[in-house]
């Protein structure tokens, strides 16, 4: 039996909860919200590690339409954002809309019906007219291609799949990375490890957090006076959404006098927690500032100091059973091994299938190089609203913005369709083809097209396929209204 829905929304991270509100406040209450996980929150829900915290100000970080005056900390930590995201369920009473520990496994757009057939991973169908995705990206933990991997008679666990059950009390632990979940973790199972390896391939760009908790004094009076809270939380919000978004043409443009000064911001981070000259230039970056994601922390260079934390620069070559060889011919032995090693980020790799007019494959179809129009839609996929797609990323400023205005732009084009009577919309490919031009001529004048810096920005002919090539505030004017000239309307 197929159940006929209006919207299916996949994914119930932050992105698909808040497509979940702005449907309902819109008056379309035909939709049903589906996740494989048996809580809302996405990457909050699954990043267990010790450590793991958002690395964007609170106040920037929760949604505008969502204010929370009860947070701990200026950068919130994991549980609190799932928490956050739960509260937001239950405030705007969409339980029954939640489709949990079932997620989506294929859509299909049927030319005859111009609808979308989905099927979720437990054989489930439904019939939806449109398909929000957001299923993001940072969900597929990636493990390096090293010889042995699977041979290691200890416990090992990647970063986002963290094993509660391993304990690292006085335990020789080796971790593998050095990027952003590898700051977070790295001090907190320095705390409980007797001796800790962190394996660093490629150094990166850290500048201070400047984290502080938030005192009960001030949580008591922002709970007590609600209309203060608000108006503060406002003001806060919008002098750190205007740093951040000035921080672009100041870090981001390929200016050397642009980044100059959070060079400067890191270096001096670096010279006054390393004071070993060796150690320093070991994790001095040899690019430019911003052309990988640049970290953010207090704790990770005060960690590498202490006398039983170690850094490892030279190449690991094997794992075996007993621990990690590197290329110097020296064994290293550890009781537990943690892969910080991130995401798979190349492709597009989602869980669920699409397959859109003709038969064509979008996970195919951007296995190589992702583009859509706005990041949103897609020419040959009518009616598929993306969240979180390509060159919508950020090197600076909040991704929860972007969320906001794509699920804004996704409500507009749905009301745009009962208006115009038709069935279903796509870009047309000639806008489609413009919007990406444009982009990636504007993103060559980015540090991020540096032809001597890798990163996962970049697919692997050099495209910069991930981020938004200026500040939030072109975007939010760019997807402010449904330009239907870009548009074929169907049926």
């Amino acid at each position: 039996m197929t159940t006929k829905i209006r919207v299916a929304v996949v994914g119930a991270g932050l992105g698909g909860v808040a497509a979940a509100v702005k449907l309902k406040e819109a008056g379309i209450d035909d939709f049903l919200v589906f996740d494989r996980n048996q809580k809302v929150g996405g990457v909050w829900h699954e990043n267990k590690y010790p450590g793991c915290c958002c690395d964007t100000p609170v106040a920037l970080y929760e949604f505008s339409f969502a204010p929370n005056p009860g947070w701990t900390h200026l950068f919130p930590r994991a549980a609190e954002v799932q928490a956050y995201a739960d509260n937001i369920v239950e405030n705007h009473q969409l339980a029954s809309h939640m489709k949990l520990g079932d997620g989506m496994a294929s859509a299909i757009w049927n030319e005859n019906s111009n609808t979308w057939t989905l099927k979720t991973e437990n054989g489930t169908e439904y019939e939806a007219d449109a398909v929000i995705a957001g299923m993001g990206q940072l969900n597929r933990p990636a493990y390096p291609d090293i010889e042995g991997r699977g041979t290691f008679k200890g416990p090992s666990m990647h970063s986002a799949r963290w094993d509660q059950n391993v304990s690292l009390k006085g335990k020789r632990v080796g971790v593998i990375g050095s990027a952003a979940s590898a700051v977070q973790l790295i001090p907190e199972v320095a705390k409980e490890a007797a001796h800790m390896t962190v394996f660093q391939r490629t150094p990166n760009w850290v500048i201070p957090r400047n984290d502080q908790e938030i005192s009960d004094e001030t949580k008591a009076l922002m709970m007590t006076d609600l209309d203060l809270a608000m108006d503060m939380g406002k003001r806060n919000r919008q002098l750190l959404y205007d740093n951040a978004d000035h921080f672009f043409w100041k870090a981001f443009e390929w200016t050397p006098e642009g980044r100059a000064a959070f060079t400067r911001q890191a270096i001096d981070q670096l010279e006054k927690q390393i004071p070993d000259p060796e150690l320093r230039k070991k994790l001095l970056p040899d690019y430019p500032i911003g052309c990988k994601r640049i970290l953010i922390c207090d704790d990770f260079y005060p960690t590498l100091m202490m006398d039983h934390v170690e850094l490892e620069t030279n190449a690991i070559t094997k794992i075996n059973g007993n621990g990690v060889e590197t290329s110097d011919g020296v064994q290293h032995g550890f009781d537990v091994l943690i892969y910080a090693t991130g995401f798979e980020t190349t492709g597009w790799r989602w869980s669920m299938e699409v397959t859109g007019q003709n038969g064509q494959n979008l996970n195919e179809l951007w296995e190589e190089s992702p583009e859509a129009y706005l990041g949103v839609t897609a020419t040959g996929f009518p009616n598929l609203f993306v969240l979180y797609g390509p060159n919508t990323n950020l090197g600076h400023n909040t991704i929860t913005f972007m969320l906001e205005h794509q699920v804004a732009y996704t409500i507009k084009a749905l009301k745009a369709l009962e208006e115009a009577g038709a069935k279903a919309l796509m870009p047309s490919r000639a806008a489609q083809d413009r919007f990406n031009n444009e982009i990636q001529k504007d993103l060559s004048g980015t540090v991020w097209a540096d032809p001597d810096c890798a990163s996962w920005y970049k697919n692997a002919d050099g495209r910069i396929t991930q981020n938004w090539s200026s500040h939030t505030r072109a975007y939010a004017a760019a997807t402010a209204n449904i330009e239907m000239a870009d548009y074929e309307l169907i049926g």
